[in-house]
């Protein structure tokens, strides 16, 4: 029931100030009064508002996508104050996954924040999404998730509650899945929806996973396909099936929990996770801190069915520009690696899985433990061959073959 008393007050004074008082670059009375007859400032809400609407309709950029590009980044970063704490082991200087702060000689925090637009429609599906995407930070550090706090933007006056109720639904079962609980969190009004968490891990300060440990003699190993970006891009165009959705969503959805427990196992020492910087972007961050050059097999890195036709298809988005823009410096194209491979290679991915270095005798082993544990789509896609001052070469050469399981 309209309150015309409090509408009433609300709009005077709105029109007092020749603006509305909820958002001032609209007039008042606005679009949403003249057509529905809704004051949003009065606390009014539209009776007729979906839960069921395809959340990738309402963004800009789906996922990691949405994420300031590498170029801007450093832009931005360059020149702030030097850390000076000793306790700081990890911090943002090397690029790496998560900030690492030692507490003891034999524990320190590992703390990491992200959050992201949607890339899927389902909310519940986008909560786990954005769950699993933010514990691959601790993860890829060798880290243990202990807890986690909710980050959300959210147009609660135009959107259901119902489909904020599900994102959080989605995240919360997502991290018990992992083993930790959401002990809290923060949610701001915007236009986007935007959803994430900032989790906090522990680990033994002497067994950190860094990104910048790499050696000549290295394998490279990738446990999840690329392509998430190219098909939520295609989606939001009414381009991708509904199975090549829920094929990306199911993959996005799955911890990186096996994958670092295997790590840890193995006593690996170098790895990240593949987010939205695309495996390129990724990569050139490994090569530039170990200060090595990595070789990259195309014919073996793993690609999500129909990626390569959409991207032949011209469906490119504007983040694998601006991705490619920033990495390319690093990269050399060789003989026979077609355009529409070398393109997928800067596609950002959200939830991805990871870029692991293991010594060269271990590796086929490694692979096969990965299999064995359900992660399939973990192969062998290149080696690092020389030290350098952090270079790239993408070739058809295959010096390696593929564990036969």
């Amino acid at each position: 029931m309209v309150d015309k008393e409090k509408r009433s007050r609300i709009m005077q004074r709105s029109i007092k100030l020749g603006h509305c008082i909820c958002n001032p670059k609209e007039p008042c009375p606005c679009d949403v009064f003249k057509q529905k007859n809704v004051c949003l400032c009065a606390g009014e809400r539209l009776e007729e508002v979906s839960e069921n609407v395809p959340l990738t309709q309402f963004v800009e950029n789906a996922g990691c996508a949405s994420k300031i590009n590498q170029t801007d980044l450093k832009i931005v970063l360059a020149g702030l104050p030097a850390i000076s704490d000793p306790r700081v082991l990890v911090s943002a200087n090397t690029c790496d996954d998560a900030g690492v702060y030692k507490l003891t000689d034999d524990l320190a925090l590992v703390q990491s924040v992200d959050l992201f637009t949607p890339n899927v429609d389902d909310p519940y599906i986008f909560g786990q999404i954005a769950a699993a995407n933010s514990l691959s930070d601790i993860y890829a550090m060798g880290g243990k998730p202990v807890s986690a706090l909710s980050v959300v933007g959210f147009p609660i006056e135009t959107m259901s509650h119902k489909i904020m109720n599900q994102m959080l639904r989605g995240g919360i079962d997502k991290m018990k899945e992992a083993g930790i609980e959401v002990i809290g969190g923060h949610s701001i009004k915007d236009t986007e929806i935007k959803f994430g968490f900032a989790v906090t891990g522990v680990i033994d300060p002497k067994k950190i996973i860094t990104n910048d440990k790499a050696k000549a003699g290295d394998i490279l190993i990738l446990t999840k396909p690329l392509g998430t970006g190219v098909i939520s891009f295609a989606s939001q165009l009414d381009r991708a099936s509904k199975e090549a959705m829920a094929v990306i969503g199911q993959s996005m959805a799955e911890l990186n929990k096996v994958a670092a427990e295997t790590m840890v196992e193995a006593g690996v020492t170098t790895a990240m996770d593949v987010t939205g910087f695309g495996l390129m972007g990724h990569l050139s961050e490994m090569v530039a801190q170990s200060g090595v050059t990595a070789e990259i097999y195309v014919d073996q890195v793993p690609f999500f069915e129909g990626v390569l036709d959409y991207v032949r298809e011209d469906l490119i988005s504007g983040s694998i520009e601006r991705n490619r823009e920033y990495a390319a410096q690093f990269v050399e194209v060789g003989e026979g690696v077609t355009e529409d491979v070398e393109i997928a290679l800067y596609d950002p991915q959200t939830s991805g899985g990871f870029l692991i270095a293991v010594k060269e005798d271990h590796a086929e082993k490694f692979v096969t433990k990965l299999s064995e544990k359900g992660l399939n789509s973990a192969a062998i896609i290149g080696k690092i061959i020389a030290k350098s001052e952090g270079k790239i070469i993408l070739t058809k050469n295959l010096s390696l073959k593929q564990p036969t399981g």
